[in-house]
């Protein structure tokens, strides 16, 4: 069984811009105005119906909003996950942006350390994915963790519906139960060309992002294949456990003197890149739940049900509108408009891989 689920939860803003910034990145907001994509990982982690902790990961200056999205859900959901909110949800800060592999390990030394007589059995989601039905995914976690049990790092494997470039491929390799398989092989975000050659050949799946694994085989598994990683964080493992504050009903750990000098020493790598694809004990779950990375304004926009009210077209079809203020459109066709927070962003449908550079250019 899943004990503890840690959420990553810090991010740039830079994929959605401008209706998401560094101040307010998109985790924070939501498709039709119901639950923000945070607070919908919330939603799934507390369907687990975990014995253990929940902990929220965040950047330092996003504390204050984490805790805020995780209050505003108690008033909201049955009394069985509010009282779960009040006593073992936690908002953990992060020193500085290190990337996944750094936010992972403070994770799992937190949970080892507050309770060193537990197998932790640990899932890492991520806050800006949509997920459903809740019931496959709770099964399927199931199945991850009944694998992470047997000294496995356990991934997600989506079928792939289409052949994209913007995802990492999974290569499946021995079966080992009903839907569990050993993973082959990690590969990168390919091209249009190598894409499609992956998903005719039926051996490949998207890697979805979301781990489960014990404590001790991650800690241990860390230590083999990313010493350095592991190293940085000795000074976590040998201290003590900060002290945890309650603002607005929520449990929070801002200030952790070992974390800050682990951070200040580690290297900046994803998860992925430091243990995943150099461990010798990778396995995947075939996913049976439908799964959507919310990292474009493309897929955004096909997944929103909502149209913008303040919006006159004339000769005009296909496009998307999303923004503070009216705005009319003559004569044009599959265009994403967005006005938010003072600027806008206009792009043709499909061109959403250019929004980083114009983030850029912004920036300059």
């Amino acid at each position: 069984m899943i004990t503890d689920v840690v959420i990553l939860a810090g991010g740039f803003g830079e994929r959605l811009w401008p209706a998401s910034s560094p101040e307010n990145p998109k985790q924070f907001m939501t498709l039709s105005g119901g639950r923000s994509f945070l607070q919908s990982s919330l939603f799934r982690a507390l369907s687990l119906d975990i014995s253990g902790k929940i902990l929220v990961v965040t950047r330092k200056d996003l504390t204050a909003s984490c805790v805020k999205q995780c209050a505003e859900m108690i008033a909201g959901v049955n009394e069985k996950f509010g009282a779960k909110l009040l006593s073992d949800v936690y908002v953990l800060a992060e020193p500085s942006p290190r990337h996944t592999a750094a936010a992972v390990m403070s994770a799992t030394l937190f949970l080892e350390k507050s309770q060193p007589d537990v197998r932790h059995t640990v899932l890492v989601l991520t806050s800006d994915h949509v997920i459903e039905p809740v019931e496959n995914f709770v099964n399927d976690c199931q199945k991850a963790a009944a694998c992470a049990e047997q000294g496995n790092l356990v991934c997600f494997a989506i079928p792939p519906t289409e052949p994209s470039t913007g995802y990492g491929y999974i290569k499946s390799g021995e079966k080992l139960g009903d839907g569990v398989f050993k993973i082959a092989q990690f590969k990168e975000k390919p091209d249009a060309q190598t894409a499609a050659e992956y998903v005719s050949s039926g051996l490949y799946s998207w890697n979805s992002g979301m781990f489960a694994f014990t404590a001790r085989f991650l800690l241990s598994e860390m230590q083999k294949c990313s010493s350095d990683v592991s190293a940085a964080f000795d000074c976590v493992k040998n201290g003590v456990l900060p002290d945890e504050q309650i603002c607005s009903q929520i449990r929070v750990i801002e200030r952790w003197r070992e974390l800050e000098s682990a951070y200040s020493a580690t290297p900046k790598v994803a998860i992925d890149t430091a243990l995943a694809e150099k461990t010798a004990n990778a396995a995947a779950v075939s996913a049976t739940f439908s799964w959507t990375d919310v990292g474009s304004w493309d897929v955004f926009s096909s997944l929103s049900g909502s149209v913008c009210p303040h919006t006159a077209a004339v000769e005009s079809a296909g496009n998307f509108v999303y923004s503070d203020i009216p705005v009319a459109l003559c004569g044009v066709d599959d265009l994403i408009v967005v006005i938010k927070n003072g600027s806008a962003l206009v792009m043709k449908k499909g061109t959403s891989g250019l929004s980083r550079k114009v983030v850029e250019q912004m920036k300059d």
